[in-house]
C-alpha cells in the first residue's frame, strides 16, 4: 500500500491527472478500474479521480510494491531500484555543485530568477547533459526547499529558455501555483522581456519588425521571411533600439525587445535586416567575429537576457507588481562595451 498526503504543489489538480502522473505507466483504464474497485482511494472514500485535490487530502494506493513500481514514473522507479533517497536525488546535486556560483537575482515563495552564464544548458538535450533545470533542483534540495519525497508528483522546472550560449535571466518556477501564473504571462506576453547585444552596422533609430520563421530541425537553423498575414512560418515581432553606436567601426549596442520568443529570434531576425550579432557564428558576418575573437577570444554571441518588467499583479504575486529584474552584464561583453562605445 502506498499513501500520498496532497500538498501545494499537488493541491489543484484533478485526483485522476495526479494518478496518471505518479503511476505514467499504467493505462487510464487501468486507473479508473482501481478507483471503481476502491484500490485506490481518497479520504478513506471511494472515488470517481474527478475530485479536485486540496491541500491534506490522502490518496490511497492499495496494491503491492511491485505492481506500484512496475507502473510508477520513472522518479518512482529510481527510488525503488537505487533503495534509497539518496540515489534519486544525486543527479541534481551533482548539478548544484558543477554549476556552482550562478547568481539569483529575485526569489520569493513560487519563483527564483536566475543570472544563467553563457555555456550552459536551459534543459538536457541528450541524457548525460548537465543542464540549469537540473541545477535548479539541487539548489532547492539543498537549502532545504524540496524533498524528495516531492518529486514524485512535481518536478520543479524552467519557465523560460534562452539558447546555450546566451546569457540571462531565466525564471524558475518552485510551485505549481508559480509555473502556471508564469506560463500563462509568458503566453500571454504580459511580461516584458528585454536584451542586450552588440550587432554589425549603424543603427540609428528604434523600429518594430515583424516577420515569419521557419525551422529546421535538422540543423537547428531557422530562417527569416517577409511578414504576410497567411504566410508560411510562424509570426515573429522584435522591437529595438539603439544604446551606442561606434561609426568608425560600424558597431551599434541595441537593447532589443522580444515580443514573440521563438527559436533563434533575434538572431535571425537582426541577421535578415542587415544587422548580425557580433560573435554570431550560426548567423553572423564572418570577418567581424573571426576579428572579435583574435581580439577578445569571443567564441559566441554577444546577446544578453538583460531586464524583465512584469505588470500589476495580484495575490499571491504581489511582490512582482510592476517589479523590474535586472541581470548584470556579464565581464566580457561590458569589457567590449566599454572598449568600443566609451573610449
Amino acid at each position: 500500500m502506498k499513501e500520498i498526503i496532497v500538498r501545494e504543489n499537488e493541491a489543484g489538480k484533478r485526483l485522476d491527472r495526479l494518478l496518471m502522473q505518479y503511476l505514467s505507466e499504467a493505462s487510464s483504464g487501468f486507473l479508473y478500474k482501481m478507483l471503481r474497485k476502491k484500490n485506490i482511494t481518497l479520504n478513506g472514500k471511494k472515488a470517481n479521480g474527478t475530485e479536485k485535490l486540496i491541500c491534506g487530502d490522502v490518496i490511497k494506493i492499495f496494491m503491492a510494491e511491485d505492481t506500484i513500481c512496475k507502473f510508477g514514473n520513472q522518479m518512482l522507479k529510481s527510488a525503488s531500484q537505487s533503495g534509497g533517497e539518496a540515489e534519486q536525488i544525486k543527479p541534481f546535486l551533482d548539478a548544484f555543485q558543477k554549476l556552482h556560483g550562478i547568481e539569483i537575482l529575485y526569489e520569493n515563495h513560487h519563483v527564483v530568477f536566475v543570472n544563467k552564464p553563457s555555456g550552459i544548458l536551459s534543459q538536457k538535450a541528450e541524457m548525460q547533459d548537465c543542464s540549469l533545470n537540473e541545477w535548479f533542483i539541487g539548489y532547492l534540495i539543498q537549502e532545504g526547499n524540496l524533498s524528495p519525497e516531492s518529486l514524485l508528483t512535481y518536478k520543479p522546472s524552467i519557465c523560460n529558455r534562452i539558447d546555450r550560449n546566451t546569457s540571462g535571466i531565466v525564471i524558475c518556477a518552485k510551485t505549481l501555483a508559480g509555473a502556471q501564473r508564469m506560463s500563462e504571462m509568458l503566453k500571454g506576453r504580459t511580461i516584458s522581456k528585454f536584451y542586450r547585444t552588440i550587432v554589425s552596422g549603424i543603427v540609428e533609430e528604434p523600429a518594430h519588425i515583424h516577420a515569419r520563421i521557419i525551422k529546421n530541425e535538422k540543423s537547428n537553423t531557422v530562417r527569416i521571411l517577409p511578414w504576410k498575414e497567411d504566410g508560411a512560418g510562424d509570426p515573429i515581432e522584435t522591437a529595438y533600439r539603439p544604446i551606442s553606436v561606434n561609426y568608425k567601426e560600424k558597431l551599434t549596442s541595441l537593447e532589443v525587445e522580444l515580443l514573440t520568443g521563438k527559436t533563434h529570434q533575434i538572431r535571425a531576425q537582426l541577421a535578415s535586416t542587415g544587422h548580425p550579432l557580433v560573435g554570431d557564428f550560426k548567423y553572423g558576418n564572418v570577418k567581424v567575429n573571426e576579428k572579435f575573437r583574435s581580439e577578445y577570444g569571443l567564441r559566441s554571441q554577444l546577446l544578453h537576457s538583460y531586464r524583465l518588467q512584469f505588470p500589476v499583479m495580484d495575490e499571491p504575486f504581489t511582490d512582482l507588481s510592476r517589479k523590474e529584474i535586472v541581470a548584470p552584464i556579464p565581464e566580457l561583453m561590458q569589457q567590449i562595451i566599454q572598449d568600443k562605445f566609451h573610449n
